[in-house]
C-alpha cells in the first residue's frame, strides 16, 4: 500500500507560562492510500495537534511531514494554504456548512476555489449527492436538513475536489447512535472506493473499531 501520509519522528511543544508543554514526542506513522486510520486517545493526548500538522495548519518543531509526496514543513504559509485547499478534505463534528448557500452551492465551493467548477465538477457533485441519498435535496438550505443529512453533505464537500487525504475530527460526535453508524459507514465506504487516505480523530472505541487500523495515543506518543 502506497503511503499517502508519512510522519517521521514528529515533535511539537507549546510555551505555557514559564514552561513548555510537550504535545507530540518522536511520533512516527504512515497512512496508506484507501486506508482509514482512527486516532484514539483521551483529551490532551495530541490527536488534534497531529491532525493540524497533517493539514499544514501547524508546523512541528522537528521531524518530517510528507503528505501526497510534499514535505509540508518546507512550504511557506501561503503555499500550505493552497496545498490544504487542493489536497485535503475536512469533515468536522459540527458540519460547518454555509447556511446562506444551498446544498449544491456548498458542494461547488471547493470546486470554485480550485478552478474545477465546470460541468465535470458539477456532475461529480451531483453524483456524490446521489451516492449519499440526497440527490433530491440539492436546492435545499442546510437548516432544512437533519443533522445526519448535513453531515452527509459535509462528507460530499470533503470529497468533491478529489483530495488524496480526508481528515475527520469527531465526525459522528454530534449525531445519535443510529445516524452516527450510517454516516460513518458512508465516509468509510466512499474514501475506500476513491482510494483516499482517511484519518479520523475520535474518543469512541466503537467508531475506531470500524476503521481499518487504530492508532492509540497517550501523552503525545503512540501507545
Amino acid at each position: 500500500m502506497t503511503a499517502t501520509v508519512s510522519l517521521d519522528n514528529l515533535c511539537k511543544s507549546y510555551q505555557e507560562g514559564t514552561s513548555r508543554r510537550e504535545v507530540l514526542s518522536g511520533l512516527t506513522m504512515e497512512v496508506g492510500s484507501g486506508e482509514a486510520v482512527a486516532l484514539l486517545g483521551a483529551s490532551g493526548s495530541g490527536k488534534s495537534t497531529l491532525l493540524n500538522i497533517i493539514s499544514g495548519l501547524v508546523i512541528p518543531d522537528s521531524g518530517s511531514v510528507l503528505v501526497d509526496n510534499v514535505e509540508l514543513s518546507k512550504l511557506s504559509a501561503e503555499a500550505r494554504t493552497l496545498f490544504r485547499r487542493e489536497r485535503i478534505g475536512f469533515v468536522f463534528q459540527f458540519f460547518h456548512l454555509i447556511p446562506t448557500l444551498t446544498v449544491m452551492e456548498n458542494l461547488r465551493l471547493p470546486l470554485q476555489l480550485n478552478g474545477k467548477d465546470d460541468e465535470a465538477g458539477a456532475e461529480r457533485a451531483r453524483s456524490l449527492l446521489e451516492r449519499v441519498g440526497l440527490a433530491d435535496r440539492a436546492d435545499s438550505f442546510p437548516d432544512r436538513l437533519s443533522g445526519g443529512e448535513q453531515q452527509r453533505v459535509a462528507i460530499c464537500r470533503a470529497l468533491v475536489h478529489q483530495p488524496p487525504v480526508v481528515l475527520a475530527d469527531e465526525p459522528t460526535g454530534n449525531l445519535d447512535g443510529k445516524t452516527a453508524n450510517e454516516v460513518l459507514k458512508l465516509v468509510l465506504d466512499l474514501t475506500s472506493e476513491e482510494k483516499v487516505a482517511l484519518v479520523v480523530v475520535t474518543h469512541s472505541e466503537s467508531v475506531a473499531e470500524q476503521c481499518s487500523r487504530i492508532v492509540r495515543m497517550a501523552e503525545g506518543r503512540l501507545a
